[in-house]
């Protein structure tokens, strides 16, 4: 059984910072790509970052500058220091990752509960 786990979000004020995790665990052969996505009321879900197992990274133009994505594969956990933040960064942000659970499957999509970052003052 494979979970991720997400935490760091919050209430902060505009200009703010916060640090989001996402730990991954359970039986787990290896982690490849790992991204975070938002879903803010009424809008579809978008991806805000993602690394691959190569620390490859990728961000939407929104948040470039302002969000730095990082992970730590000893831990299979991956970050969102998010910093300089605006209210329209308000939403509910997911973890994904895709995950081979052995050497002999191929990678499986996995999503995290989420978690709420608000930005008001």
């Amino acid at each position: 059984q494979v979970q991720l786990v997400e935490s760091g979000g919050g209430l902060v004020q505009p200009g703010g910072s916060l640090r989001l995790s996402c730990a991954v665990s359970g039986s787990i052969f290896r982690v490849n790509f790992m991204g975070w996505y938002r879903q803010a009321p009424g809008k579809e879900r978008e991806l805000v970052a993602s690394i691959t197992s190569g620390r490859f990274t990728h961000y939407a133009d929104s948040v470039k500058g302002r969000i730095t994505i990082s992970r730590d594969n000893a831990k299979n956990t991956v970050y969102l220091q998010m910093n300089s933040l605006k209210p329209e960064d308000t939403a509910v942000y997911y973890c994904r990752s895709y995950i081979q659970t052995d050497s002999s499957t191929p990678d499986n999509n996995y999503w995290g509960q989420g978690t709420q970052v608000t930005v008001s003052s």
